[in-house]
């Protein structure tokens, strides 16, 4: 299960300290110290679910956990969060071009833990994802990631365009992995770059994309147009390494 604590001051005091919080389930027309609460994770824009007291009981450990929740569960980090420029200090460490993974939108916590293994494995120096609407780093992500959510350091940030601009100026091509581009294997993708993977079924925002340097594309030869996140994800992600491993010799 993914870590959750609860209870109204365990809660609160959570969200004071700055911890890492992934989603809040609150009970339906709480009253009293759950609109503090409320009001704090709205300020830091975390995630609320509204719920009946029976989704809680089962979050605190069935009828008996159900006096010590208080109507408040938080689901927590499995790990801890690092800034955008901690990723572009780990390749300047290793003497290398900035290799970055933007998630536009991943909520399947299993596509994520996968592309993290496959980031591990291709040499990327770091995964980046927005705060909303994307799955963050629980347990379930660390169990799919087979270890590495370890290694490969995941920045959150509020506004993912925003970000784009900020790692354009850093002198990074972004790349968006959508329909309509250029074929993956005919692109030179061995400078400073960040590949853009878009979400479950609706892929790659329109702004994202219109922000993005150029697109590239996975031909697809069979009946099915497109490839789960995750797996075009590893098929990109190999095609940089191997790209990259060519251009050292």
């Amino acid at each position: 299960m993914d870590q959750v604590i609860y209870g109204r001051n365990p809660v609160m005091e959570a969200l004071k300290s700055g911890r890492e919080i992934e989603k809040l389930l609150i009970l339906k027309n709480g009253e009293g110290s759950i609109k503090k609460i409320e009001g704090l994770a709205r300020e830091r824009r975390i995630a609320i679910q509204y719920v009946d007291k029976a989704a809680l009981d089962r979050v605190a450990g069935g009828d008996e956990g159900s006096v010590s929740h208080q109507g408040v569960a938080a689901y927590t980090s499995a790990n801890r969060y690092y800034e955008v420029e901690d990723l572009l200090e780990a390749a300047a460490k290793k003497g290398e071009a900035p290799f970055l993974i933007l998630l536009d939108g991943i909520e399947d916590p299993h596509n994520l833990g996968a592309i993290l293994r496959t980031a591990d494995g291709a040499g990327a120096h770091g995964v980046i994802i927005p705060k909303r609407r994307a799955a963050g780093l629980t347990d379930t992500v660390a169990k799919a990631s087979a270890g590495a959510i370890e290694y490969v350091p995941t920045a959150k940030v509020s506004n993912l365009a925003q970000t784009i601009d900020q790692l354009k100026e850093k002198g990074l091509w972004i790349a968006a992995c959508d329909m309509g581009g250029t074929v993956y294997h005919k692109t030179d993708l061995t400078g400073p770059i960040a590949i853009v993977i878009g979400g479950e079924g609706q892929g790659v925002g329109r702004l994202i994309r219109e922000k993005c340097d150029y697109v590239i594309s996975i031909p697809m030869r069979g009946k099915i147009s497109s490839l789960n996140a995750s797996n075009a994800a590893a098929v990109l992600l190999y095609e940089i390494d191997r790209q990259r491993s060519i251009s050292k010799k």
